[in-house]
């Protein structure tokens, strides 16, 4: 378990550490920042169209210094009870993140998800599995009700997963988001506490068995 503390009367379910298989998901850690520099640089072909404009270059933008910060503005954010920022390891070798984002309680509770994963381990079912994964802690332990995915038309991989995972569109958002040097449409997407009762991690094995 990490060594730091969160109040969980602010953000109940974290920290955490879930895992189904050869896939686990767990808070960022310290020790991570060379092979999470090594990733993203190796995979900014694969990545840097659906990232956020920013006026740095890549390399720049992916040293293990600014993982160390990243690391402590999202466990920060974890603390104040606003994300559930998790690393994703598949085989026990970093391939990711999945983070729930901009959690509100009260009457909402919501949070928005996001994820990379790097090109080699893409088409293993490796994302999805940890987007249901993190889904299944948000409705559980978290208390929350409702998870958005926002995601870019042109980007069939992200559209494709999270519709495999149940999640229903409900609109288009227009110019909506600053990304990859312009405003970008995305498609809203959304998935509820109540729509796969069994669990979202058995809602998607059951439709690879289909």
């Amino acid at each position: 378990m990490s060594s730091f503390w969160t109040d969980p009367a602010l953000h109940p379910g974290w920290p955490a550490q879930l895992a189904h298989g050869e896939v686990s998901l767990h808070p960022l850690r310290r020790s991570d920042a060379a092979a999470w520099s090594r990733l993203r640089l190796e995979n900014e072909a694969w990545l840097a169209p659906w990232e956020p404009t920013a006026p740095a270059p890549w390399a720049a933008r992916h040293t293990p210094a600014v993982y160390r910060g990243m690391r402590r503005a999202a466990l920060r954010r974890a603390q104040a009870g606003l994300s559930l920022p998790f690393a994703v390891r598949h085989r026990d070798r970093l391939v990711g993140q999945v983070t729930l984002d901009n959690v509100v309680r009260g009457a909402l509770r919501s949070a928005h998800v996001g994820y990379w994963i790097d090109r080699a381990a893409s088409g293993h079912g490796i994302a999805s599995l940890a987007v249901a994964l993190a889904c299944d802690h948000a409705f559980g332990p978290a208390g929350l009700h409702r998870i958005q995915a926002d995601v870019r038309p042109e980007n069939g991989r992200s559209c494709r997963l999270v519709e495999r995972l149940g999640f229903r569109e409900e609109g288009l958002f227009r110019s909506y988001l600053d990304i990859d040097g312009d405003w970008r449409d995305h498609r809203g997407y959304a998935l509820l506490a109540g729509d796969h009762p069994g669990g979202v991690v058995a809602h998607l094995l059951r439709t690879r068995r289909a």
